[in-house]
């Protein structure tokens, strides 16, 4: 089977036409060195186009993607991401646009990344801004050395603790500690939300911040944010919001109105650019006025009507990418908001939390509703109910599968046991959710009448189940003929 997938080569098929070389062959070594020439044909797939072409559709049918079907991944925000942003991004100006390009020959591109820095700090409520980060976890990084930057000028050496939930994204702890900061964790309530009692008691001279998610990745909104705003603040730390879930708060709620310093964006999930399979991403930083000062080098820049890069930053952290960080990226999101302007954000988030809340008033009475009550974009349910019959949540997340459905996000956050977190997002229409909901309550009768049926799950995907462990921790992702026929 494999063999007929992968091994279609066949000599004497031609799939592409090359333009004569200007050079002979016999003179190839007056530009390059002798020994860097072949000394052997590489072994390349003769292949008719028609071959090439189908053998890649195959494969984009193998694998599961937004195209396809409903993709509810919690705290990710795997919404689809419009042609037109490809459309813009293709662009002349912008696609072939060198990345040494004077200023001067440089302005439809610096002045589209001004205007998504404006945007950004419209939507955050911030004052300063950061396009460079590559992803949101270097975005958080970025702006815990801000943090950290702010302190040292200050002369603060005592600072050297981030406090963060027990809910928190993994990565908020390792960009705390890659910046140098001890880790101190902090309890949630029984609501979910952030133990007030906890952070009082932990919020001291030491602290330098804490990093909050909100709404959390329980997909609730964290309602004492001014609390816990002058808690932090109160004893002399800064307090960053991870903005992986703004997808629920466009024009709504804004990092700057609730007092925090320091918000990362990932432009892959709430502005519909690409995003999984390891990039490219985007995770811009807007700050607070007193650390403006630090962020990274060059800043984009408006003198009257010409857009100019300034490096002229003493106390910034330096660079964290080169160039303006993932340009292409930065042209898919900055389409996406210019297209939908203010109100049309604001239907995005609106739509995204109705969407949540309607699955939740669903599926509440077939799963276990460990927070119970709205949500916002997201909502988290249980499979313990399941887990008493002998079904686990992965059992249930491969048996989605088969009903046409990825699965959402499974065993996160930590804080709930067998809990599946599932956001929508705004773009699935009703049809599409009703389809998921018929999907869950079947599994939950399957677990309890004919758990079977779900323990053997997928059936009808591409493989069955992985050993993931193993794939983890043997990741081999390379063709290899040889492989093949052994």
């Amino acid at each position: 089977m494999e063999k007929l997938i992968f091994e279609k080569s066949s000599p004497g098929r031609i799939g592409y036409s090359l333009p004569n070389l200007e050079i002979e062959k016999k003179n190839i070594s007056e530009f390059i060195p002798k020994e860097y020439l072949r000394k052997e044909a590489a072994e390349l797939p003769e292949v008719s186009e028609i071959e090439i072409a189908r053998h890649f559709q195959h494969l984009s049918h193998l694998n599961f993607n937004i195209e396809k079907g409903m993709y509810p991944l919690g705290s990710c925000t795997m919404k689809y991401n419009p042609k037109v942003n490809e459309k813009v991004a293709a662009m002349d100006g912008f696609a072939n646009l060198h990345p040494f390009s004077r200023d001067e020959n440089a302005q439809g591109a610096l002045k589209m990344m001004f205007e998504l820095g404006e945007c950004l700090k419209k939507i955050t409520g911030l004052p300063g801004v950061s396009l460079q980060p590559a992803a949101g976890s270097q975005g958080e990084l970025t702006g815990i050395l801000t943090f950290k930057k702010y302190f040292e000028t200050r002369g603060e050496t005592n600072k050297t603790v981030i406090l963060i939930p027990d809910s928190a994204h993994g990565t908020n702890p390792a960009s705390a500690a890659m910046a140098g900061f001890d880790i101190v964790s902090v309890k949630s309530g029984p609501d979910g939300r952030i133990d007030l009692d906890d952070l009082k008691a932990k919020c001291i001279d030491n602290v330098a911040g804490l990093m909050l998610t909100n709404p959390n990745t329980l997909g609730l909104f964290e309602t004492d944010v001014i609390e816990i705003e002058k808690l932090v603040h109160g004893c002399g730390g800064l307090i960053y919001m991870d903005g992986a879930n703004l997808n629920a708060l466009l024009t709504i709620a804004r990092a700057g109105d609730m007092k925090f310093d320091c918000v990362h964006i990932n432009l892959h999930k709430t502005f519909s650019t690409p995003h999984g399979g390891g990039g490219p991403g985007a995770g811009p930083i807007c700050v607070s006025e007193k650390l403006i000062e630090f962020l990274p080098v060059p800043n984009i820049e408006k003198h009257g009507e010409e857009y100019k890069l300034n490096y002229n930053f003493p106390n910034t952290v330096g660079k964290v990418h080169t160039f303006g960080g993932n340009f292409g990226v930065l042209v898919r999101a900055y389409t996406y908001i210019r297209m939908l302007g203010e109100v049309g954000l604001k239907r995005v988030s609106e739509n995204a939390v109705i969407n949540a809340n309607y699955i939740l008033s669903k599926i509440k009475d077939y799963f276990e509703v460990p927070y119970p009550g709205y949500c916002l974009h997201e909502c988290i349910i249980s499979g313990n109910f399941q887990k008493r019959d002998g079904v686990s949540t992965r059992d249930i997340a491969k048996r989605l599968l088969d009903l046409g459905f990825h699965a959402p996000t499974i065993y996160f956050p930590l804080v709930v046991k067998e809990a599946m977190l599932i956001e929508p997002t705004e773009t699935e229409n009703l049809e599409n959710l009703d389809g998921f909901i018929k999907a869950m309550i079947q599994i939950a009768t399957e677990a309890k009448e004919e758990p079977d049926t779900v323990l053997q799950a997928p059936v009808t995907t591409p493989l069955r189940r992985l050993d993931e462990a193993t794939a983890n921790r043997n990741l081999d992702i390379r063709w290899r003929k040889e492989a093949v026929t052994a």
